[in-house]
């Protein structure tokens, strides 16, 4: 996966999350107007013109991936309470 010289990725820190780190398991790519977590070198949803929208093609979310993906919603201000919620709310077609 190539990066441009436009875009940053830093590691998603738990702050609504009881854990301490996600070890490098999850991050956050920032590109443009895009903000995309990344999670196993996966990308699991993006943000971009404030909504947020999950991968079409990623339909296996593991239970520590959906940890990443409440957190990130969170840390953005998005609803996160559940995987149907999550599932119900943002699956559409980026």
């Amino acid at each position: 996966m190539g990066y441009s010289m436009d875009e940053t990725i830093t590691n998603l820190n738990p702050q609504f999350d009881s854990r301490k780190s996600f070890y490098k398991k999850a991050r956050v790519k920032t590109e443009d107007n895009k903000i995309i977590l990344i999670s196993y070198n996966t990308e699991v949803i993006i943000i971009e013109n404030n909504k947020p929208f999950l991968n079409p093609n990623y339909t296996n979310i593991s239970n520590t991936t959906l940890r990443h993906i409440k957190e990130f919603l969170k840390q953005n201000g998005f609803k996160a309470d559940s995987k149907s919620q999550i599932l119900a709310d943002y699956k559409e077609d980026l």
